[in-house]
C-alpha cells in the first residue's frame, strides 16, 4: 500500500529518500475536510450529499496544492510533455482506439457490478447510485480528455490504448499491458465501490454524536475520536480512488501481479471478508470490548481510551500521507515521510494493535475454550496482514525506489530497530 514516483536524491540534513507526496497535501486536505465537518455538524447536514461534500472538501485543497505548491503535473513521472504538444491529426487515431479500449473496461465493469446481487444491497446501493449518476458524464468527458492528454504523452499507447487495438484489430498489443491496465481497473472498480458505500454511514455518525459532556466520559470521548479517525481516512481512500490521473502524477504505475497478493486483500473486504460477523476468522465470539472488561476503572478506561485513540490517529494518518494517491494492490508513488518514516506498513500494524487492545481476546465471557479459540483467530488474522505486507513488498519490490526506501528503513526506522532488539540481532548500519 505504498505508491511511487522516481525519487529525488536525499538531502543531507534528511537522508531518507524523497517521497511521492509532501506533507502540505494532506494538511491541505485535512484542513478542508474539518472545515466542511464543523459547518455540517452546525447545521446538522448528516445525509449522504453531505457526507459526499465531505469528500469534495478534502479533494479540491489536495488537488489544488498538488498542482500549484508541489507542481506534480511538471514531474517526469507524469509522461506528459506540456511543452511539446503534437497536432491532433497525429494522435486521433491512438485516441480513438485507446477509447474502445476504456470504454470495453468500462462496459465490464458495469457488468460485473450489475451481476453481483450484494452491490445492490445495504450501503452498497449508494455507491451503485453514484456510479449511475456520472456515468453519462465520465462518458462524455472521456472523449476530450483523452484526446488533449494523448496530444501531450510521450508515450500514448498505454495498457487501455493495448486493449483497444487487441479489440480492434489495429495494432500489436503487449499482453502484460493489457493485463496491468484489467488489474488496475479491477483494483479501482472493486475498492471505490467500497469506500462510497462507507462514506456516509461513518460521515453521519460522527455528525449526529452529541458532543454536550463528552470531555467528562472518556469512554464516550474516545469512541468519537476514534469515529472521526475513521471518517477522515474513508475520506482520503476514497478521494485516492477517485484521481488516479495522470496530470496529477497519481495515475498507477502498476497493479500487484501476484495472486498470493489479491487473495491477501480481497479476503478482509466485502463480499469476501472472512473477519465479518459469523465468518470463518470472526473472532468476536465469546468475547467482550474494552469498555466491558475496565468499567469501574475509569482511570484505565481513559489510559486505554487515549492508547486507542493514538492507534487510529496513526492510522488515519497513514491514509492521509497518501494524499491523493491511496491505493491497495498498486504502486503510485513511494512514501518516505509521516509514519512511513517508522515502519513499511504502519496502518497494518495498528490496525492490528488496536484490535488486539480493544478485544483483549485472552478474557472472555464464556470459557477458556472460547479465549484460546478467539486468541488464536485474532492471531491468525494478524497473520494475513502480515502476508498482505509481504505480497506488496515483493510488488514493489521490482522497484528500484522501493528497495532504496526499504534498506533506509531497515537501518533507520524505530519499528524495524524495535524489532531487531526485541529478537537480539544486531543493528544494521550498512
Amino acid at each position: 500500500m505504498y505508491h511511487d514516483v522516481t525519487l529525488a536524491a536525499a538531502s543531507r540534513a534528511d537522508p531518507r529518500p524523497a517521497s511521492a507526496v509532501s506533507h502540505g497535501v494532506g494538511l491541505a486536505g485535512l484542513a478542508g475536510l474539518i472545515g466542511w465537518i464543523a459547518v455540517a455538524r452546525a447545521y446538522g447536514m448528516d445525509g449522504p450529499y453531505a457526507a459526499l461534500m465531505n469528500l469534495v472538501a478534502c479533494g479540491v485543497p489536495m488537488v489544488l496544492w498538488s498542482l500549484l505548491v508541489d507542481k506534480v503535473h511538471r514531474r517526469v513521472s507524469t509522461g506528459i510533455e506540456w511543452t511539446n504538444v503534437a497536432p491532433w491529426r497525429e494522435t486521433i487515431d491512438v485516441s480513438l482506439v485507446k477509447l474502445v479500449g476504456l470504454w470495453a473496461t468500462w462496459a465490464g465493469i458495469a457488468l460485473i457490478y450489475a451481476t453481483g446481487r450484494f452491490y445492490w444491497e445495504g450501503n452498497f446501493s449508494f455507491a451503485m447510485w453514484c456510479f449511475g449518476v456520472a456515468a453519462p458524464w465520465l462518458f462524455i468527458a472521456s472523449v476530450p480528455y483523452v484526446i488533449w492528454l494523448d496530444r501531450r504523452l510521450v508515450e500514448p499507447r498505454d495498457g487501455t490504448w493495448a486493449l483497444g487495438a487487441w479489440l480492434t484489430h489495429t495494432g500489436t498489443a503487449a499482453p502484460e499491458a493489457i493485463y496491468n491496465h484489467l488489474r488496475s481497473w479491477g483494483v479501482k472498480a472493486f475498492f471505490l465501490a467500497f469506500m462510497l458505500a462507507i462514506v456516509p454511514p461513518g460521515f453521519a455518525e460522527f455528525v449526529r454524536t452529541p458532543t454536550f459532556g463528552i470531555f467528562a466520559d472518556p469512554v464516550r470521548l474516545a469512541q468519537w475520536l476514534i469515529t472521526f479517525m475513521f471518517v477522515i481516512d474513508v475520506a482520503f481512500a476514497t478521494v485516492g480512488y477517485m484521481l488516479t490521473m495522470r496530470p496529477l502524477d497519481a495515475h498507477i504505475r502498476t497493479a500487484n501481479p501476484y495472486a498470493a497478493g489479491w487473495m491477501a486483500a480481497l479476503m478482509c473486504y466485502p463480499p469476501f471478508l472472512l473477519m465479518d460477523a459469523g465468518g470463518p476468522l470472526d473472532y468476536h465470539p465469546g468475547t467482550a470490548e474494552w469498555t466491558y472488561w475496565l468499567q469501574g476503572h475509569p482511570v484505565a478506561l481513559a489510559i486505554v481510551g487515549a492508547v486507542l485513540v493514538v492507534l487510529t490517529g496513526i492510522y488515519a494518518w497513514a491514509t492521509m500521507a497518501f494524499g491523493i494517491r491511496f491505493s491497495n494492490l498498486t504502486h503510485r508513488g513511494i512514501m518516505t515521510h509521516g509514519p512511513y518514516a517508522w515502519s513499511r506498513h504502519p496502518a497494518y500494524l495498528t490496525k492490528n494493535l488496536f484490535w488486539w487492545i480493544s478485544t483483549i481476546p485472552l478474557l472472555s465471557t464464556g470459557s477458556m475454550v472460547d479465549a484460546a479459540r478467539a486468541t488464536l483467530i485474532l492471531g491468525v488474522v494478524s497473520g494475513i496482514y502480515y502476508w498482505r505486507a509481504r505480497t506488496e513488498e515483493r510488488h514493489l519490490g521490482a522497484d528500484p525506489a522501493y528497495r532504496e526506501y526499504s534498506d533506509w528503513i531497515e537501518r533507520n526506522g524505530p519499528v524495524p530497530r524495535f524489532f531487531r532488539w526485541i529478537r537480539g540481532r544486531p543493528r544494521v548500519t550498512a
